[in-house]
């Protein structure tokens, strides 16, 4: 058996730090939309009334497709201080070019509707009609496969 040269001993070991570091972004930003959402699941839910449900439209140059929103604004009570909300979910509401896709939150949440919406007890003003998907948390393996692939590529560059 040959042994490796230090120069395809560094190639692989770069290789490796790589793809660990590519893990390591990705299994970080999934950690965080997991604990993010798992927080807002732990907020209390209050009663709220849906003030305004819209859907707002743009189209950012002539030649792309018309994009569409889902607008809301709904009035909750904190603590016997009356407040207001624009968020659907944490992040906003997303746009998409799929025509339908805002109308389904329109026959959920019509205007003046009573619903009920979660607010931050650390900060009463942040409140949202739904939680965020825990789904990046199930799917942690995946980039952890990554970070740990890497360091093995890395060992195993430097074992004789």
């Amino acid at each position: 058996m040959s042994e490796r040269s230090t120069g395809s001993r560094v190639y692989l070991t770069l290789i490796g730090l790589a793809l660990a570091l590519v893990g390591g972004i990705f299994t970080a930003l999934m950690g965080r939309s997991y604990l993010r959402a798992r927080d807002v699941a732990s907020w209390p839910v209050v009663p709220c009334v849906i003030l305004r449900s819209d859907v707002e439209e743009r189209q950012i140059d002539p030649n792309s497709a018309i994009e569409r929103r889902f607008a809301v604004l709904f009035g909750y009570e904190w603590e016997g201080v009356p407040r207001e909300s624009e968020l659907l979910k944490l992040r906003g509401s997303m746009w998409s070019s799929k025509p339908d896709a805002a109308s389904v939150y329109l026959e959920r949440y019509p205007e003046g509707s009573r619903q009920e919406c979660h607010v931050n007890p650390a900060e009463p003003t942040l409140a949202v009609l739904e939680i965020e998907s825990k789904a990046p948390g199930y799917s942690l393996w995946f980039p952890v496969l990554f970070v740990v692939g890497g360091f093995g590529i890395m060992v195993g560059a430097w074992r004789s």
